[in-house]
């Protein structure tokens, strides 16, 4: 057990405020709420630009989430969301963390300042290092900055005693350089942010469809007979996801809603796009609400899967797909054997639904072909994470609801630029096909030893096998497991360097030496040698389109990050064949390069000109299964839950407001669901506060249990709240020191932040 240090948020209760929840989401209160954020931050003229140009043809990529934009028509002033609106307030805001205020703020002092604190102080505008030793950051030049990252990198004993991490937010330009520079550096070590949301969603799809992105296209909503939506709360994460909803149901499609929360979004929301509907009653969406235990997923979806079974051998060819099934699939004799081993008395207790509610369900899979079936992180971080979503397929399969217009799978990934970022090559495990492309257009020879995850890396970092830490953008502190051993693992390296736009805790939580890189935001102009540049992102559904920034910097010496990268390369690389100047000079010039070693990219700087990008190549839309090892889509065997709590135990979930990103603390709301004005707070069911002798905000203390370890963090207001007994809710990042570093999914090594078992103990005093 670590002890509590300034790598978490400091123990401090804010004010908090209950609300009644609101019975819709979206609406004027949205409108209004995001409109606040943007003059509050940028003012009011430049914020009604930058809302004009955000997610637009000819604008830039919203610098949030990464759900599509329409293939044709877009909104005149409101292709964005609220938090999409809060994002690029937060990157485009008038305050401003030059060196001055580095030389007045020490290190520590910031560090006892909140992550919503931190945030808030601002851009960063200057290059700025912290020696070994000192307090304060200092300015320095690009050039020194450099030459240190070089002198340290090169003075490593192998290549592998490096760690390059990428954040979602970073450009297809950028990414491609970044890895292609790690690469002739000698490793693969390049871990992101992938790793921790959707790398389960990842190997379960490349294993059973052979390809590990989603099938559908944004337009596959408008046909879709059924959607089913299960652990994710797009309300909050993704709110334009709620739009595409809208036109299921107003096309005659259901949709079923599958959480342990109820999430106000899913039950009802108000178009902003729509100004004659604001003051109506909204849009009913969710027309079934399964409110399964955490955890109790794979459980839920066998029971589903047993019932589809029957239904079919009471009346054959009226459930399955045969003809799909036998020209398309494999394995589905053994699917059907294990699942005939399950009793649905064995798997009921572990959903903590009725019977009834799940006959329902099954009702409408039965019914329709037409499924799309969504998911987010309440899947993926869990143990049986690729459980979860093998057995998702599995409907699917049965169903022949793949490859047809308004069916198939669809993770919703988070950051705007995540799936980019591997399609780029930001990925640990490269396929040789990716190398042997690198080596025969660069003329060097690449790594072929599997780098580490974000795990892997920070276990590297703990036990002094790594020693540089480079982070191209996120927050790697605050997005990462077991915050205190993440801590101790990044205070082991001799460097620690960050790019990125704004203050955050992770540049308080630094190696003997430390940098931090100020880059260029989504929003703003970026001019290189050869003139005014933009740069091309790939969103959830595989198109890849371009985004181009119209503000002017908010300092002179911000670089972008293909300058920073080539920067970086052209020092630290004594016998590269790249001519990283000329590259960074033209990005037209990495898109050639990117075009003759990836496939799809063919023609790339000519489509991606055209206004609204291109969709990339997708097997699994074209029923086209090959690149699997069977040659055919495969039904899974997949097991339910083996977590056994004891009678004082509980499964904890992190989760986020309404004001958040990711690890971006917007303000102190979720008005969503009627909390405001702080963060420490647990949901409990109302019975088990009653059990264990808590009411209504009782300061409670969290202890996670993980084999012989615990892990505790103080200082917790608990609320009653609907969610399934034995069953608590918590946000990130300020619980994710009760996640185990140790505790992993199986195959993809995601960490299980869904499922911490946790006892719950009240505090002596008071709050």
């Amino acid at each position: 057990m670590f002890k509590k240090t300034d790598a978490q948020p400091p123990e401090k209760l804010t004010g908090i405020e209950l609300t009644e929840i609101p019975k819709s989401a979206v609406g004027v209160k949205a409108i209004k709420t995001a409109l606040n954020h943007v003059t509050k931050e940028t003012g009011v003229l430049k914020g009604i630009s930058l809302l004009k140009k955000m997610n637009q043809k000819d604008g830039f990529d919203c610098p949030g989430c990464a759900w599509p934009d329409p293939d044709e028509k877009r909104a005149f002033l409101a292709e964005y969301c609220e938090n999409g609106a809060k994002a690029i307030a937060e990157e485009a805001t008038k305050n401003l963390v030059t060196p001055l205020f580095f030389s007045t703020y020490s290190v520590e002092k910031l560090s006892k300042l909140s992550d919503y604190e931190i945030g808030k102080k601002g851009r960063i505008t200057n290059p700025v290092y912290l020696p070994e030793g000192a307090n304060h950051y200092k300015e320095i030049s690009w050039q020194e900055a450099f030459s240190i990252i070089a002198d340290e990198l090169n003075s490593l004993d192998s290549p592998d005693e490096a760690i390059f991490y990428t954040s979602g937010r970073t450009s297809n330009e950028a990414a491609y350089l970044h890895q292609l520079f790690v690469r002739q550096f000698g490793t693969n070590n390049l871990p992101d942010c992938s790793n921790m949301c959707h790398e389960s969603s990842g190997v379960a799809l490349t294993e059973t469809l052979g390809i590990g992105k989603g099938s559908v296209k944004l337009d596959d909503f408008n046909h879709a007979d059924l959607v089913i939506v299960i652990g994710q709360n797009p309300g909050t994460n993704h709110p334009r996801m709620l739009t595409a909803l809208g036109e299921t149901k107003k096309n005659g499609g259901k949709i079923i809603t599958i959480n342990p929360l109820p999430e106000v979004g899913l039950i009802n929301y108000i178009d902003p796009q729509k100004p004659l509907k604001w003051f109506g009653k909204g849009q009913d969406l969710t027309d079934l609400f399964l409110q399964v235990k955490i955890n109790g997923d794979v459980a839920l979806l066998k029971i589903i899967l047993k019932l589809m079974k029957q239904r079919e051998e009471v009346n054959p060819g009226s459930v399955f797909n045969h003809q799909f099934i036998q020209e398309k699939t494999k394995g589905l004799d053994r699917f059907l054997e294990d699942l005939d081993t399950y009793t649905i008395e064995y798997l009921l207790p572990q959903t903590g639904l009725e019977l009834s509610v799940i006959e329902k369900a099954v009702d409408l899979i039965v019914n329709n072909e037409k499924i799309i079936i969504c998911w987010a992180m309440g899947l993926t971080q869990h143990k049986n994470a690729v459980d979860n979503i093998r057995e998702l397929v599995n409907i699917l399969l049965l169903k022949g609801s793949i490859g047809k217009k308004g069916a198939g799978t669809c993770p919703v990934r988070g950051h705007s630029n995540v799936q980019g970022d591997r399609t780029m090559g930001i990925w640990e495990k490269p396929k040789h096909e990716f190398l042997d492309a690198l080596e025969e257009e660069f003329k060097f020879k690449s790594p072929r030893k599997h780098g580490y995850d974000v795990v892997n890396a920070i276990e590297a970092m703990y036990h002094k096998k790594a020693k540089v830490f480079f982070g191209l953008g996120g927050n790697f502190i605050s997005a990462t497991p077991d915050t205190e051993y993440t801590a101790k693992a990044l205070k082991n390296c001799d460097l620690t360097v960050h790019v990125s736009t704004k203050l955050n805790r992770s540049h308080l939580i630094h190696g003997k030496k430390a940098l931090i890189l100020p880059c260029l935001g989504r929003s703003e102009k970026d001019f290189q040698i050869s003139g005014e540049q933009f740069v091309s992102v790939e969103n959830s559904m595989g198109v890849v389109h371009s985004s181009k920034g119209h503000l002017k910097p908010c300092g002179e010496y911000l670089l972008s990050e293909v300058a920073i990268v080539a920067g970086l390369a052209k020092i630290t690389l004594k016998k590269s064949s790249v001519n990283w100047v000329e590259l960074a000079s033209n990005y037209d010039l990495i898109r050639d390069k990117i075009e003759a070693t990836i496939p799809g990219f063919e023609n790339y700087n000519t489509r991606i000109r055209e206004k609204g990008g291109f969709y990339l190549p997708n097997n699994a839309r074209e029923n086209n299964f090959d690149n699997t090892p069977t040659g055919k889509a495969n039904f899974s065997i997949n097991k339910p839950s083996g977590i056994k709590l004891d009678e004082n135990q509980y499964l904890m979930m992190t989760i986020r407001t309404h004001d958040q990103y990711n690890t971006t603390i917007y303000g102190l709301n979720d008005r969503y669901r009627g909390v405001l004005n702080e963060r420490r707070v647990i949901f409990m069911n109302k019975d088990d506060m009653q059990k264990e002798g808590l009411k209504k905000l009782d300061l409670v203390n969290i202890t996670s249990h993980f084999k012989d370890e615990v892990r505790i963090v103080n200082g917790f207001l608990v609320i009653p709240y609907d969610i399934p007994k034995q069953c608590t809710a918590t946000y990130f990042p300020e619980a994710n020191a009760l996640v185990p570093i140790k505790s992993t999914a199986d195959l993809s090594n995601t960490p299980t932040s869904k499922t911490i078992i946790v006892t719950v103990k009240k505090q002596k005093k008071q709050a």
